[in-house]
């Protein structure tokens, strides 16, 4: 009884190819999957780091603008400001408006 060795050899040698681009495909959607986590990652960092740095301008911006009103309620004026005839149809005085 004559085996033909020929076809098992090229039978394997096709199990071993087949093999082998599985795995060159498996390689490449894992490298895939991984540069996606890693620009996602990137990409929701500088948006933390964007958001952090815009709401933390906001906050200094209302806290200085909370103690500028402050502090100008608590001025005195030093007088008070004399009715001062106007160019139009009537006086008015000036008032000095206060925060209340």
């Amino acid at each position: 009884m004559n085996m033909d060795f020929t076809a098992l050899d090229t039978s394997i040698y096709v199990f071993i190819g087949t093999l082998l681009f599985g795995l060159a495909l498996a390689a490449v959607i894992a490298v895939a999957a991984l540069a996606t986590l890693v620009l996602a990652g990137t990409g929701q960092l500088l948006w933390f780091l964007v958001r952090s740095t815009l709401g933390a301008l906001v906050d200094g911006i209302n806290f200085a603008w909370e103690r500028l009103v402050h502090h100008a309620g608590q001025v005195e004026l030093p007088a008070d400001f004399q009715a001062v005839p106007g160019t139009g149809t009537g006086s008015y005085p000036r008032v000095a408006l206060r925060d209340s």
